[in-house]
């Protein structure tokens, strides 16, 4: 069995199975509706909104002409009686393009359900609204055949223009959540410059710098990347060095130094110097792609959770249906009342099964819910993913810019003695030389020079590629960077300097040399720091019982610190995007419902495998988009409370498909005709007024219900400063 994934429902793998490749991987789908979605899901959102737009504006007069066969005759005179006599053929002109065109699909729906031999929502709905409208235009076409003159069509019109408003806040979802793949794409370069021999007019082979479009790339072709450049595929470098910004694909904001022989990474960015690259991988093979194909492959391939209301309609469908059939046939032979009473009876249990309630249940709660997480700078993409809130055992946490910052800044400054320089001084030097640099260690730097001090420009500045800088001001020598940058100019580390490097490095910290004037100075530490909120959020977890583990492409030894930091006791690192949706799926696989926190392209694969993608609202726009829910604060303490809102309002939702139901399964035994021994046949007039009070209850309760989520205030609230 397969599930179609759009809906969610199982579909039988056969050969006559409605299918659709893409990307070389087969689809099933319940319906060519689903297909369609699938396939072109902006041109699906455009055509239902157009349908909705009809569906309403034909719906609201015909709920107004309606009013007189819903009221009793003594009631009924109150209204004008041009109303009364042609309200009817009004209604059926209305109501015959709402129904056989806009409804189309939930007819369609039904046919291929009967194909697929399973039934759902478009089964009760086709047959319920067919029912009211067939008998209604019946009873307006040759109202001397009926006994009563009461019509249906309202009832159908608003079912259908319910059911429509549901399906396209669901789609518009759907068509957000597609973007995050173009987004993904956008990031590779259009074009690429390469090396290709052309031969001279006098018959010389010579090498000549191309411009050409990314899809003709080859392997083993040598691509020129200058800096600020984006790599076009992935390689190998085979001339130069530089800074390579992998933020975008990796998620970890510091700069990797790249030297002759380092493997790259297409669509990451050359900082500095000119690179000659010899690509690897191209079109399909590459890291990017990949993620792509990771991204697409779990957004659509998910098991989405079954919809509550198809699980009831699985067995409630083919019940009502019987029962209606049984109650017509058993009036027609065995109460002998005659075939217009019978049809009668069917038509009206048929109409009282199908309870307009329904399709305002879940929108009720979820606008509710919604709204209330809103508050709180919450933001839930649909209702599949509420459910999967409440249900969420394991939250598996990305670390660089979800639990931390996300960019480094100083945190120690350690001074050497023989140097004689105040730890002010330092840093002020060192912020000064790095003033004019584009390195993010360098902006840290000069940000928190400028917490104490005016930071002005050197007189001069090099960068040394993979070792630091050396800047002139005011006639001091500044060189800040690496131990390589120091040996080479005749600067020995001394032991004790050697140490403390070590003692900060074995913390997760990035350790920076500065010498003054050709005297070793001091040590300038920076590191990613925690969030303020990070630690209460893993609190607030551990205590409702929940799992945490923290997933990082990050060196293990950075992880583990940062981890025994929030108290996480699970740190799973050095990963890369790909390989952390493959964590993803293992712990699926162990039968875990797991929720994945995350901000960056990196984490794309990860939030869309997970059952429950939870992006950072400062992340970027391909996290946002490919996660069920959005942090817009950007407050990981708010985790808790979107699983606490998606457990209260799912328990909502139940309530109220209890109430949609109750009030119109309630009726259906005076539909098929239980009062008619005690009050005779007349009943029957009686059953437009008694499904319209039965919708307006249900209707009532449910919208009630709803509201009482807006009490909702989260525990966590008071612990906020």
């Amino acid at each position: 069995m397969a599930k179609d994934p759009v809906c969610g429902m199982f579909v039988e793998e056969k050969p006559d199975s409605i299918r659709y490749t893409m990307n070389g991987r087969e689809y099933f789908f319940c319906s060519t509706q689903c297909l369609n979605e699938f396939r072109e899901p902006e041109k699906e959102l455009k055509k239902l909104k157009i349908q909705v737009a009809i569906s309403i504006a034909l719906t609201i007069p015909i709920v107004f002409l309606s009013l007189p066969h819903m009221l009793p005759a003594q009631l009924g005179h109150f209204l004008p009686m041009d109303l009364m006599h042609n309200s009817s053929y009004i209604m059926l002109v209305l109501a015959t393009p709402l129904q056989f065109w806009v409804g189309w699909r939930f007819y369609k729906g039904f046919w291929d359900g009967i194909k697929a031999k399973a039934s759902n929502m478009d089964t009760l709905i086709a047959i319920g609204t067919s029912a009211a409208y067939l008998y209604s235009a019946a009873v307006t076409i040759a109202p001397n055949f009926f006994p009563f003159n009461s019509v249906y069509f309202e009832t159908a019109a608003v079912i259908i223009t319910l059911i429509l408003i549901g399906r396209l806040l669901e789609t518009r979802t759907k068509e957000e959540a597609s973007d995050a793949v173009r987004k993904l794409l956008d990031l590779q370069p259009r074009t690429a410059k390469v090396m290709r021999q052309i031969k001279s007019p006098s018959g010389q082979i010579l090498e000549e710098e191309v411009e050409i479009p990314i899809e003709q790339i080859r392997e083993e072709d040598i691509l020129i990347v200058r800096p600020g450049e984006s790599i076009p595929t992935d390689g190998i470098i085979i001339e130069g060095a530089s800074t390579l910004d992998e933020s975008a694909v990796t998620g970890e904001s510091i700069p990797v130094d790249k030297v002759k022989g380092d493997e790259v990474i297409g669509a990451t960015i050359n900082k500095a110097g000119l690179l000659k690259i010899k690509a690897t991988k191209v079109g399909q093979d590459t890291v990017l792609a990949q993620i792509v194909n990771l991204v697409e492959e779990a957004r659509t391939g998910k098991a989405q959770v079954q919809r509550m209301v198809d699980q009831v309609a699985k067995y409630f469908v083919p019940a009502i249906v019987l029962t209606a059939i049984g109650v017509g046939l058993g009036w027609y032979f065995v109460g002998e009342i005659g075939f217009t009473y019978s049809l009668l009876a069917f038509v009206s249990v048929i109409i009282i099964a199908c309870p307009c309630a329904l399709g305002i249940a879940t929108p009720a709660a979820l606008m509710m819910g919604s709204g209330k997480a809103a508050e709180h700078g919450i933001l839930f993409k649909g209702g599949e993913y509420l459910e999967i809130a409440s249900k969420v055992q394991t939250v598996v946490f990305d670390k660089t810019g979800t639990l931390t910052e996300g960019k480094p800044s100083v945190t120690d400054i350690h001074t050497i003695s023989e140097s004689k320089i105040g730890e002010k001084e330092l840093l002020r030097l060192a912020a000064i030389a790095e003033a004019g640099s584009e390195h993010p260690l360098g902006q840290a730097v000069v940000k928190k020079g400028k917490e104490e001090n005016v930071i002005p420009n050197p007189e001069s500045s090099e960068a040394i590629s993979g070792q630091g800088l050396r800047a002139i001001y005011e006639g001091h020598v500044i060189l800040v960077g690496t131990r390589k940058l120091m040996t080479e100019n005749g600067l020995p580390i001394p032991e004790e300097v050697e140490s403390k490097l070590k003692e900060l490095e074995k913390t997760g910290k990035t350790a920076v040399l500065v010498a003054i004037d050709s005297k070793l100075s001091g040590i300038l530490a920076l590191a990613d720091t925690i969030k303020d909120s990070a630690r209460k959020a893993i609190e607030d977890l551990k205590s409702k019982g929940k799992e945490v583990i923290m997933l990082t492409g990050d060196n293990e030894r950075t992880a583990k610190h940062i981890g025994s930091q929030l108290g996480i006791d699970r740190v799973i690192a050095q990963v890369l995007p790909q390989q952390k949706e493959q964590v993803i799926s293992g712990l699926k696989s162990e039968g875990k419902i797991v929720a994945m926190v995350g901000d960056g392209i990196n984490d794309a694969p990860a939030l869309a495998r997970a059952d429950l993608g939870i992006a950072i609202g400062s992340g970027t726009d391909v996290a946002k988009e490919t996660g069920g829910i959005i942090l817009i604060k950007g407050d990981v303490r708010d985790v808790s409370i979107a699983l606490e809102l998606g457990k209260k309002t799912v328990s909502k939702i139940k309530q109220n498909l209890f109430w949609a139901f109750a009030y119109n399964t309630g009726l259906i035994p005076i539909a098929g005709g239980a009062l008619v021994p005690l009050l005779g046949v007349g009943i029957f007039g009686w059953l437009p007024m008694l499904a319209a009070v039965a919708m307006a209850m249900s209707s009532v309760t449910v919208v009630s219900n709803s509201i009482l989520l807006g009490r909702y205030k989260p525990k966590h609230l008071k612990d906020r400063t």
